[in-house]
């Protein structure tokens, strides 16, 4: 019997002026928009993930301030479980001329509204989930997670 092993990955919704931010890349042989995501590391936190993730496809420094919640997705493109864990969390600044991530071709700024309108690049319906759970006040404490 194979293995079942999801891919532990962090994502983080940060609004501000009603609106969020979102990163424009390449991925899966198209152009998709979603939450600045990506894989959990060795030795890393959950946290610090996500902070890490964020700047890496922004060029945001971010503070995490809640937990939204935790998902499970098996993408129909390649049948892979991914377990996402989403953050609340606040825009502190950007840096300027900051490398992003391979991949990556820009920071969006988004209201739902105009998320709804690109419904075709989103890169899986996990983007609007978590904005919809961010916006119904799904938000939980850090304490909820363990080292």
């Amino acid at each position: 019997m194979p293995r079942f092993t999801p891919h532990i990955t962090v994502a983080t919704v940060i609004e501000k002026d009603g609106r969020f931010l979102f990163v424009k890349e390449h991925a899966e042989e198209r152009v998709v928009l979603n939450q600045p995501a990506g894989h959990l590391e060795m030795d890393e936190s959950l946290i610090q993930a996500a902070i890490r993730e964020t700047l890496e496809e922004t060029g945001w420094d971010i503070e995490i301030t809640q937990l939204i919640g935790i998902y499970l997705y098996t993408a129909p493109s390649n049948n892979v479980t991914y377990q996402r864990v989403c953050f609340a969390g606040r825009a502190l600044a950007q840096r300027e001329n900051h490398q992003l991530d391979e991949g990556i071709i820009a920071p969006v700024w988004l209201s739902r509204d105009e998320l709804i309108e690109q419904q075709a690049l989103w890169r899986s319906p996990m983007v609007l989930r978590c904005i919809d759970d961010y916006l119904a006040g799904e938000r939980f404490s850090l304490e909820l997670l363990k080292a």
